[in-house]
């Protein structure tokens, strides 16, 4: 059974917020850059098996991204924010069902480059 880790889960979460704002202001990709970065944090401190670590950055990556957009929407962040809220609310769904499954793939990912990580410096 999986023991979700929650102290580590929120420092990726609070990590992946700050680098997923920061970098996606920078540029188009950063804001993905920022969740794997945080993920690949999480499954290093996490350590175990390659399911752990998935499933730790799919947390990290998912909750993250949702934050981020909404950060985002609220005007707070990225600039084009304001033309996503004019095109409506089926755009908006469809930006964060998006935004949900590409930071999903990029924590799993990043989970599973930190448990390597890990591994690898045993």
């Amino acid at each position: 059974m999986l023991e979700v880790k929650w102290m580590t889960l929120l420092i990726g979460l609070i990590i992946g917020i700050i680098l997923g704002s920061i970098l996606g202001i920078l540029t188009s990709w950063g804001d993905i850059l920022g969740y794997l970065i945080a993920a690949i944090y999480v499954g290093y401190s996490v350590g175990g098996n390659y399911q752990n670590g998935a499933i730790h950055g799919v947390l990290v990556g998912a909750i993250a991204s949702l934050i981020v957009l909404i950060i985002s929407l609220m005007g707070l962040g990225v600039p084009y924010a304001a033309n996503v809220i004019a095109a409506g609310l089926m755009a908006i769904i469809t930006v964060m069902i998006f935004a949900l499954v590409i930071g999903a793939v990029s924590g799993a990912l990043g989970g599973i480059i930190g448990v390597l990580l890990k591994l690898r410096v045993k």
